[in-house]
């Protein structure tokens, strides 16, 4: 690991899941091997298996870790202006399309559909919301560095809003003016904008971009980033729901009876939590409070074309670096010295390629279909997958045997027989605070 990117894994932004991730190292580390599907469950977890599952619990979550690019996310009036923009369709060419299109309430503030749709078919997954504040990067193959810059993107998206920033910010102009500029100070003067201009989009709006001067452009810009900090403070606020799952955890750790403890947890959920922790190896890339170690894997899940598969991180990465609403950028209002993240990144590593983010496994059994283009319909196919392990490659030796990164898919094939699975899935249940439909 080089010392660079080692700095860029103590950042305030992510340390206080790391946290996690160090006791999690340690408890896995001492617990015995899970007990064999044909055994009956125990009713008692033993004090190494126990501090594991406490790391899972979602009262041990801490506050997000605060944006310095952002500095009104905390803002009330903020927060409820940027709920405003969430829902608000006339940012979109059709004045149809919202961000709850695809962010539905109902639905874990996702859709449902395994590839999001606005004016189009979008390429990927949409993504549920409650705790996004704890990311350090976004969208599948995070290639945005702020939880403001993601809700930028979707409106210069042809396929999702299909607009420009010029017509977001007459929007604002026509219907937010007063709540806007108590917030942030004047909008820019739009005499001579036309009604549609950006540096993104049909050729017609960039050229009409184009035709602004630079002056404009950057304050047209700058009132555009603001409505991404308002949805950004409002998207903050999203939590999840206590489930089952921490309710039996919180009944073990008070020392309830295993009779009472287990009235929580199935049989066959208990054993898939034990195959979780245990020789599943879930817990590699599934820990914390969110189930998520919030890194970019390379698991090899079939590609929408196989004859040019979705780069992902390796795409994101450079991506990443030349937004202009980065955290680096003009538009942040972050100091250089916050942005270690991004000033650490690491790029041009094979491992990137075709690697995306570890999902939170949160509500997931409701969540279906699966991975970022909804490959699997089911959870029994998305653990299937991980069993078989495809494309699997052994770690790359040097000539002075040093062992690097792997070339492939990260995965292992997993000793798992059918009822593993199955008792695995029904554990995945547990984090849901509805039942699966």
């Amino acid at each position: 690991m080089s010392g660079s990117f080692a700095q860029s894994r103590a950042t305030v932004r992510t340390l206080a899941l790391r946290k996690f991730g160090r006791r999690l190292l340690l408890a896995t580390s001492l617990i015995a091997c899970p007990l064999a599907h044909t055994e009956a469950p125990r009713a008692d977890w033993n004090k190494n298996e126990l501090a594991l599952l406490a790391s899972f619990r979602l009262n041990q979550l801490p506050a997000p870790p605060p944006d310095p690019s952002n500095a009104i996310e905390k803002n009330p009036a903020a927060i409820e202006l940027g709920k405003q923009f969430f829902f608000e369709p006339r940012f979109s060419r059709n004045e149809r399309i919202s961000c709850a299109t695809c962010h539905d309430p109902d639905k874990q503030f996702q859709d449902g559909k395994a590839r999001g749709v606005g004016l189009n078919v979008t390429s990927r997954r949409t993504q549920p919301l409650a705790n996004v504040g704890h990311n350090a990067w976004f969208f599948w193959d995070g290639r945005k560095d702020s939880l403001w810059s993601q809700a930028l993107a979707p409106f210069e998206d042809a396929n999702e809003f299909g607009g420009n920033r010029a017509r977001v910010v007459h929007v604002l102009h026509q219907h937010y003016r007063r709540e806007y500029e108590a917030l942030f100070g004047p909008l820019p003067m739009l005499s001579g904008v036309p009604a549609d201009a950006g540096p993104l989009g049909d050729a017609r709006d960039i050229a009409a971009w184009k035709a602004l001067d630079a002056k404009t452009q950057h304050a047209i810009s700058r009132a555009f980033a603001n409505v991404g900090k308002a949805i950004a403070a409002f998207e903050k606020t999203l939590r999840h729901r206590e489930t089952r799952f921490d309710r039996y955890v919180d009944a073990q750790m008070h020392g309830a009876r295993a009779t009472n403890a287990n009235a929580s947890l199935l049989p066959a959920e208990i054993r898939g939590l034990r195959t979780f922790i245990g020789k599943g190896r879930c817990v590699s890339c599934h820990n914390g409070p969110l189930f998520t170690d919030h890194f970019f894997h390379s698991t090899r899940v079939p590609p929408l074309d196989a004859a040019m598969p979705d780069a992902g991180r390796e795409q994101g990465a450079l991506t990443v670096q030349s937004d202009p609403f980065n955290c680096l950028g003009p538009f942040s209002d972050a100091k250089p010295a916050d942005c270690r993240e991004l000033k650490y990144i690491v790029v041009h590593d094979p491992s990137l390629r075709r690697a995306f983010k570890t999902p939170s496994l949160r509500g997931v059994a409701t969540r279906a279909p699966y991975m970022h283009a909804g490959q699997f319909s089911s959870l029994d196919e998305v653990v299937r997958h991980y069993v078989k392990a495809p494309e699997a490659a052994p770690p790359v030796v040097s000539a002075n045997g040093v062992r690097g990164h792997r070339i492939g898919s990260e995965l292992i094939p997993l000793a798992l027989d059918d009822q593993e699975i199955a008792d695995l899935v029904a554990f995945l249940g547990t984090l849901s605070d509805r039942p699966a439909p």
